[in-house]
């Protein structure tokens, strides 16, 4: 019997991927958003499809889907820094109320549940790589609090409901991410870099560029996410790529991709930004038979190829005005 799957922030970037990923596995997708960070361009392509539905909606307030649920993915937040220092209570809303009314659904449907943590749960780490078991160190009340303790409640309501409910769960810990339907003005440093090099304008590095970060590009992101939910492990899990590079080092490496003839700008490092990512997918490989395959020139390529494509109007556009949320 073919299986349905509910995906919150379904017209997002992740979102839409996975709506991709599983209609051509042959389920049925619910995506669900609400729209103040997603995109419906991002799903269009999609509404043809008699086995994909879109529904509008909040996540923050109550859920109701007629009919069975398999699944539920819970992928709806804000997801970068631009995004959530504008929208702060919302964030938090969506990482608390929003994942207890997943879980709520996912209780009463009997339906498996994949929640989206994120590598900001463990701030600006001392322990490096960064194992599933290391418990983070994160300013709680910092400006990037309200989404690092969003994620973190998230995890720890997700756990209560396995544990005293009974919910079949999981939960992936996502670290950077990257390839096309990303937002070219989210703030974040890839496609920060590849709008500024497309607008002919200098690459900005906060601090001195010896931050690091580790960039997974989205095909093998959705493939991990696919096995973790498909599989019998009900703790956090790393999914990522490990091959990690100093954000200087990665401006020089977009410049040349681009070979625009630009500088590299220099300015202060924003508070609370973490010194090192790079995940330790020791679990994934070993559970999941898990790992990246696309290196990073090659996603890198595939990126900018997306955003190249995209019309000029689109390189200059700012991001969206939010709406007030109390």
């Amino acid at each position: 019997m073919q299986k349905r799957v509910l995906i919150t922030g379904g017209a997002g970037f992740l979102g839409s991927h996975l709506c991709e990923r599983f209609l051509s596995e042959g389920y049925q997708v619910i995506a669900m958003d609400n729209l103040i960070t997603g995109d419906l361009k991002n799903i269009e392509h999609l509404f043809k499809l008699k086995d994909f539905e879109f529904y509008h909606h909040d996540v923050t307030k109550y859920i109701h889907i007629s009919g069975k649920l398999d699944y539920i993915l819970h992928f709806a937040s804000p997801a970068s820094p631009i995004d959530y220092l504008k929208i702060p209570i919302q964030t938090l809303k969506v990482g608390a109320m929003g994942t207890h009314n997943c879980l709520g659904l996912a209780k009463a449907k009997g339906a498996r549940i994949l929640v989206a943590s994120t590598s900001e749960v463990y701030g600006d780490p001392l322990v490096h790589p960064q194992t599933e078991e290391y418990w983070g160190n994160v300013n709680p009340v910092g400006p990037r609090g309200v989404y690092d303790e969003a994620k973190r409640y998230m995890e720890s309501i997700t756990m209560a409901y396995h544990t005293f409910h009974r919910v079949d769960t999981r939960i992936v810990r996502i670290f950077n991410t990257y390839g096309p339907r990303m937002r070219l003005n989210d703030g974040r440093a890839l496609p920060a870099f590849i709008g500024q090099a497309l607008r002919g304008e200098d690459l900005t590095v906060f601090g001195d560029g010896s931050q690091t970060r580790s960039f997974c590009y989205v095909d093998d992101l959705i493939e991990g996410i696919y096995r973790l939910l498909l599989s019998d492990y009900d703790l956090p899990m790393n999914i990522g790529n490990p091959s990690e590079i100093s954000l200087l080092d990665f401006a020089r490496e977009v410049l040349q991709l681009t070979g625009n003839d630009v500088k590299i700008v220099f300015k202060p490092l924003p508070a609370d930004d973490p010194k090192q990512r790079q995940p330790d997918i020791t679990k994934a490989m070993n559970i999941l038979g898990w790992q990246p395959m696309v290196g990073r020139k090659e996603g890198l390529e595939r990126t900018y190829a997306y955003f190249k494509s995209l019309p000029p109007e689109e390189w200059a556009k700012e991001p969206k005005e939010f709406v007030s949320v109390k």
